[in-house]
């Protein structure tokens, strides 16, 4: 599977959409951010069903930023079926999510995440940490070609 080096943000707040893509802008950081509003759309774009059906799945997001509280299908369960999948099993996860919640860190650990981060309240702050997270995971990450 071939990575594109654009990055499927799961989202279902739009303030937090709008956030994203400003820290992004801020960081210079130009890659094709998709936007996908909850755990079904995420699933459809992910595997080529729905409104994307037909969607070339060998370009696959560099990085998926997930948020856990989703309508239609919550982001643990759309964290489940991408990594049960071998078409997907190698695609980052983060985590990005306002859940402090012991449970939800651990099951997304076991589930497959390779990283979770708690949404900062503050714009300065979330800027920062989106910004990092992506220049971590755009320009120094090694992934599987």
């Amino acid at each position: 599977m071939n990575r594109s080096r654009n990055i499927l943000l799961v989202e279902d707040n739009p303030y937090d959409v709008e956030l994203t893509l400003r820290a992004f802008e801020q960081s210079n950081i130009m890659n094709e951010l998709v936007v996908v509003r909850d755990g079904k759309e995420a699933l459809d774009y992910l595997f080529g069903a729905g409104a994307y059906a037909g969607r070339d799945l060998g370009d696959a997001p560099e990085v998926v930023l997930l948020d856990l509280k989703l309508p239609k299908i919550d982001g643990l369960e759309v964290l489940r079926r991408l990594k049960a999948d071998e078409r997907t099993r190698t695609i980052p996860v983060v985590i990005l999510t306002s859940s402090r919640e012991e449970p939800d860190i651990a099951a997304a650990y076991r589930l497959g995440a390779n990283s979770y981060i708690v949404k900062p309240v503050d714009f300065e702050a979330f800027a920062r940490a989106v910004s990092e997270v992506g220049l971590y995971w755009l320009l120094l990450n090694e992934a599987p070609r």
